[in-house]
């Protein structure tokens, strides 16, 4: 938890800034290439990890909805020739290699 207080003034605020703090067992090699990344970046490695948690989570979420495709329904007029048995699946494959 980070606490600070801001210079006092004729309002006087206080800025609290908290987060949880939390122990992750991490492969050394990872932590050691996210670290000198983090250096590249110029950035802290917690904001690294957050980035890499928001992305994954956010990418999660996007599966999720992509894989539920929609069942086309056709909702037009017309149907089977007559003759042809829509509870046959012989019927049906034979029907579809007529050209007729």
């Amino acid at each position: 938890m980070i606490t600070g207080r801001m210079a006092p003034q004729k309002n006087t605020e206080i800025c609290m800034i908290s987060g949880m703090k939390t122990t992750l067992d991490l492969n050394d090699r990872l932590v050691a290439e996210a670290k000198a990344r983090a250096v590249r970046e110029r950035t802290t490695l917690t904001r690294l990890v957050e980035e890499g948690l928001r992305w994954r989570l956010s990418a999660q979420a996007t599966i999720g909805k992509a894989t539920r495709p929609s069942i086309p329904v056709y909702r037009g007029r017309g149907g089977l020739r007559p003759g042809i048995d829509a509870t046959s699946n012989r019927a049906l494959l034979d029907a579809a290699d007529d050209d007729t």
